[in-house]
């Protein structure tokens, strides 16, 4: 048995185009998936995520490069001859049949004995807290309950793999958030591997065991949720997950996965911790996340210090986000709200000076791609 549920070897994608020309949607991805792994794929739209999981599902064929699964090369495999079963934002559920018939359905196709679907249903219904409703139509659920029937149909044959393509896209936030928490502990409960679409960060962050940000066809970097969000290797992954104040310098020394940083826009020098291939002289990009950096009303002695004036304060509930200008630069800062205040000289005023202080332990020296 292979060491991977998945994996991609130098896999291009290219489509032609009414004008006869070609794009390319997916770029050279190398990429391998473990069993039993809760995966993402996280990206904007266009960069290339839904085509990677098609390609695994077998509705799109590599125009290069191969595509495993368990270590088998799919090459041209239809999509129903492949251990693998997909859950669309869509649904796809038939409104004419009732629940229970729709989570049949793909059992009854396979010729499995009426006994063995009714005890694979149940069991199916009960997973996904449906149990109960099996004679209900789609019509006469709501749209979380819609979603568990596609899960419980997908699940019901025990695929290798589930591949899901934005299936949450269609719910409200709240209910958004309680099905994220269902998905992944429906996951461990199979241990099956599960791939996942979106380009909602948050999602991606709260379900994943490792997540492959893309940009272009490409993968910028795959890791853990926390590698991810705290180490990102780049501005791109810095700036698409999360948010980050940037600047621009020149990194002047380097030591033990540590870099001072000149910042010409600042006119001063920052030192940071390293996250990616950087050499002295590179030119790179610190990033700092807005509830890294601390707020005071002197300067701080021991770390590097901004002096700023707030130009915004915008209260949020558990944080206030804070707009500080310094030196015709905008600044973010999110404060977490600790104690319950309606007294406003509680918060940062408009017009007020402040000082942004840098903890070099939370200042990410990165590429700057």
């Amino acid at each position: 048995m292979s060491e991977f549920a998945i994996e991609f070897k130098d896999v291009i994608k290219k489509f032609p185009t009414p004008e006869g020309g070609e794009v390319l949607a997916v770029n050279n991805v190398s990429m391998q998936i473990h069993h039993g792994e809760f995966f993402s794929m996280l990206g904007s739209s266009g960069c290339g995520k839904t085509t990677s999981l098609r390609m695994i599902a077998g509705f799109e064929w590599p125009t290069e490069g191969e595509v495993y699964i368990a270590g088998t090369p799919q090459g041209h495999t239809p999509p129903f001859k492949r251990p693998v079963n997909t859950v669309f934002q869509s649904y796809a559920l038939f409104q004419h049949m009732t629940v229970f018939q729709n989570v049949a359905f793909g059992l009854e196709m396979d010729h499995v004995a009426k006994n063995e679907i009714k005890a694979r249903v149940g069991k199916a219904l009960d997973l996904v807290q449906l149990s109960g409703m099996g004679k209900r139509t789609p019509k006469q659920l709501s749209g979380g309950q819609q979603q568990r029937v596609a899960l419980a149909r997908a699940i019901v044959k025990t695929p290798k793999v589930l591949l899901l393509d934005e299936p949450l896209g269609a719910l409200d936030l709240k209910l958004r958030k309680e099905m994220q928490l269902e998905l992944k502990s429906l996951q461990q409960q199979l241990g099956i591997t599960f791939i996942y679409v979106t380009h909602d960060q948050e999602e991606a962050l709260t379900m994943s065991d490792r997540i492959a940000v893309m940009s272009l066809g490409k993968v910028m970097q795959m890791g853990k949720p926390v590698e991810i969000y705290e180490r990102p290797n780049c501005r791109f992954v810095a700036d698409f997950i999360g948010t980050s104040n940037f600047f621009h310098g020149v990194v002047k020394s380097l030591e033990n996965g540590k870099a001072s940083v000149e910042l010409p826009e600042l006119g001063a020098s920052v030192d940071g911790i390293v996250s990616g291939d950087i050499q002295t002289g590179d030119a790179v990009v610190v990033s700092v996340r807005p509830e890294k950096i601390s707020l005071t009303d002197k300067p701080d002695q021991t770390h590097f210090s901004l002096e700023g004036v707030v130009s915004n304060s915008t209260y949020i509930g558990s944080d206030t986000h804070v707009y500080v200008e310094v030196k015709g630069k905008l600044m973010k800062v999110w404060e977490q709200n600790k104690t319950s205040n309606l007294d406003p000289r509680a918060y940062y005023s408009i017009g007020q000076k402040v000082w942004l202080v840098f903890f070099p332990e939370n200042t990410l020296v990165i590429q700057d791609r």
